[in-house]
């Protein structure tokens, strides 16, 4: 039984959703306290996080930065704010994928389905592989971007993202295919969210001095590009 965490201040929503949630047999823990979050999460250790963004004493954006400093757990963001800037922040803090209210629970059960399906099923990574690419390496096990002594954290997005790209490096790597590796369908995701999580990486590897790593064309896709002079410049 997989453990949920739903983070909502609205009472009859709330209801509404644990309900839903609890018939299809998932384990659904509501925190006791508003003020205390943070802690509640470090106790129950869900499986996956349904969050509003209007909550009080602490936003869904500090929430889901501060979730994301002690765990990669999935983080489903489920709020009214509708606006491009608000799921372009919720991704920035380390969210999965946003549904704006009102949604049906059928949209609902589909987003969790799919998540946990990816994550944790038969989507899922079952044994440790590690992808190298020149002096860059990937681990789906810890989920960081290593090279020589420097290791950064990635989210599940941009490891999933990088990990294609650098599978394919030096050819370009459709836009639909990236969205349907992290996502799953082309259907419910915006372009945007696709855009916002190349940005990341892009900014992660030059941060680690592959500033032209990243390659675009419009209409084709993304392309991770490597050759001997980078090599050379980052032994």
């Amino acid at each position: 039984m997989y453990k949920l965490m739903l983070i909502e201040d609205d009472t009859q929503l709330n209801d509404l959703i644990r309900g839903n949630l609890e018939r299809y047999g998932y384990e659904v823990h509501q925190p006791d306290n508003f003020s205390n979050i943070v802690e509640e999460f470090s106790r129950i250790k869900p499986d996956l996080v349904l969050l509003d963004i209007n909550l009080p004493y602490h936003d869904g954006f500090f929430l889901c930065r501060s979730f994301r400093k002690e765990s990669n757990v999935p983080i489903i963001i489920i709020s009214a704010r509708s606006q491009e800037l608000d799921q372009i922040m919720a991704i920035e803090f380390g969210a999965d994928d946003y549904i704006t209210k009102p949604f049906t629970f059928e949209m609902l059960q589909s987003k969790v389905r799919a998540t946990i399906r990816r994550v944790y099923g038969e989507y899922a990574t079952k044994k440790t592989i590690k992808t190298c690419v020149g002096p860059l390496c990937i681990d789906d096990k810890t989920l960081t971007l290593n090279i020589h002594e420097r290791k950064v954290e990635l989210s599940k997005n941009e490891y999933k993202l990088l990990k294609k790209l650098m599978d394919h490096y030096n050819s370009f790597v459709a836009r639909e295919v990236l969205i349907e590796e992290v996502w799953d369908s082309v259907t419910f995701v915006d372009d945007n969210t696709l855009t916002v999580n190349i940005s990341r990486i892009k900014h992660i590897l030059s941060e680690l001095g592959f500033d032209n790593a990243i390659k675009s064309k419009r209409g084709v896709g993304y392309m991770f590009h490597y050759s001997k002079s980078m090599r050379d410049n980052n032994a």
